[in-house]
């Protein structure tokens, strides 16, 4: 390790930051869900769900913003866990968190033909198959596919050309959503917000368990860390404001669609967030303009996710608990070109599985990101005992009092998803996909115990603390 020469470039701006976690957690679930969030907890109970997601994601937040700042090398999680927990606690961390990151990339993927499918109804054509009742059509698969490679090359060349498509989209898809707010605050209908609870705490929770999912995005600041060109404390700032402004927008879309659309009207709507714009505004233009936003929101979580997911890949692999190869950074690029590569075919690959992967990729990504949030809690707490003396350019609260409650609200939001709730994932899509991402977690483990990889989890941690 120490003979390596290749570092990433420091470019990123405060800008680029804010826009890259902004981007990433607004991205497009809003416009795709907004419908089945309220028709499932109604227009206040879904919001009071998103707003007890926010909280958890807040002070989650908070723990990161102090490590991020503390801790600014690529990896986030990986790096925080292996120094506070230990090499094993960061293998569960690091994986829980890339199947979250490669989750959402498969999201994305899949949303995309979703979205032109409302735009041009009738363009699935050449049938290949059926899967849970949805029909699979070779022209609804080539757009996803066209997508993912587009995003993957992007991401390729460099982390700043990835940055400035992240800023141009980002405040196309800010534009789009706040004309569907004013709009639905001027010209809708409050009594549409009925009912305000659907299914009651049962109803709260079906929503709430989505919520991790929709926030995760922010933890993007910490993988990419060690290419930011900004003080230290300030990524601990940026990762809260980003916090901040994704919890107000997912609340203001959710009343936003509420008010403009009756429970009829959501019950019979493809896209309820597009079928609320024409509603407000009177034209089925203004639908397909936030549609045309959606798109937009589409790529910039694919574009952060990819970023994320593939620099705690990269890190995995330099310390030991993937293979070398998944470790390459690119010589003229200065990306983890590799790992890219790798979620780039995964997510081209998604379309083919058709459009109910939306909700079991929704479901099971968020347990594995909220495993991961719930690590990264221990290793706050654990860091704040064995290392009090530890530069802290962002200091989350004198006290450990945050970091105990981000470990109560992310135990909490794990129990949600266990068999026996109300809320719990479905068998055996959902839990296929985290049982098959553990059985191959755990094999790399067994060999990361044996030392088949190249270095040791703890020569890579001593190596980025002399950094």
């Amino acid at each position: 390790m120490s003979k390596q020469t290749a570092q990433f470039n420091r470019v990123l701006t405060r800008a680029d930051v804010l826009f890259l976690a902004f981007g990433a957690m607004i991205g497009w679930g809003w416009v795709v869900l907004s419908g089945t969030w309220i028709l499932s907890g109604g227009t206040l109970g879904a919001m009071l769900a998103f707003l007890i997601g926010g909280v958890m994601v807040v002070f989650v937040g908070l723990t990161y913003a102090e490590l991020a700042s503390a801790m600014p090398q690529v990896g986030g999680e990986h790096i925080y866990v292996l120094r506070g927990l230990g090499a094993k606690a960061s293998f569960v961390a690091s994986w829980s968190i890339a199947l979250g990151y490669i989750s959402v990339v498969a999201f994305e993927a899949v949303a995309l033909p979703t979205v032109i499918e409302y735009l041009f109804p009738n363009y699935q054509v050449g049938y290949l198959w059926t899967i849970t009742g949805w029909d699979v059509y070779f022209s609804w698969v080539i757009v996803g596919m066209a997508g993912s490679v587009f995003v993957t090359v992007i991401n390729y060349m460099g982390i700043k050309p990835a940055a400035i498509v992240q800023m141009v989209l980002t405040l196309i898809l800010a534009v789009v959503g706040l004309m569907l707010i004013f709009g639905s605050s001027v010209n809708g209908d409050a009594a549409n917000l009925q009912p305000l609870f659907v299914g009651g705490a049962a109803g709260i929770m079906a929503v709430a368990i989505m919520t991790p999912f929709m926030f995760v995005g922010f933890d993007v600041i910490a993988q990419a860390a060690e290419e930011m060109n900004i003080p230290f404390k300030s990524i601990g700032k940026i990762l809260i404001v980003a916090v901040l402004c994704a919890v107000a927008w997912y609340l203001a879309i959710i009343f936003g669609v509420g008010m403009a659309l009756s429970p009829d009207s959501l019950e019979n709507a493809s896209l309820a967030t597009a079928d609320a714009m024409g509603a407000v505004f009177g034209s089925e233009l203004f639908a397909k303009i936030l549609i045309l936003g959606g798109i937009a929101g589409i790529m910039t979580s694919w574009n952060a996710f990819i970023i994320g997911g593939s620099r705690v890949i990269y890190a995995m692999a330099k310390s030991g608990m993937l293979p070398a190869w998944l470790g390459h950074l690119h010589p003229k690029y200065k990306t983890p070109s590799n790992a890219i590569l790798m979620i780039g075919i995964l997510a081209t690959l998604s379309p083919l599985l058709g459009r109910p992967m939306l909700v079991w990729l929704v479901d099971a990504g968020g347990l594995a990101i909220v495993m991961a949030y719930f690590m990264v809690a221990l290793a706050f707490l654990a860091l704040r005992k064995k290392e009090p003396e530890m530069e802290r350019p962002f200091k989350a609260g004198r006290s450990t009092v945050i970091g105990w409650i981000a470990l109560v609200l992310s135990f909490g939001f794990i129990l949600l998803y266990l068999p026996g709730m109300p809320s719990a994932l479905v068998w055996p899509y959902e839990w296929l996909i985290i049982v098959g991402w553990w059985i191959l977690g755990i094999y790399f483990m067994v060999n990361m115990n044996k030392g088949k990889y190249v270095e040791s989890p703890e020569q890579y941690l001593n190596m980025n603390i002399k950094r």
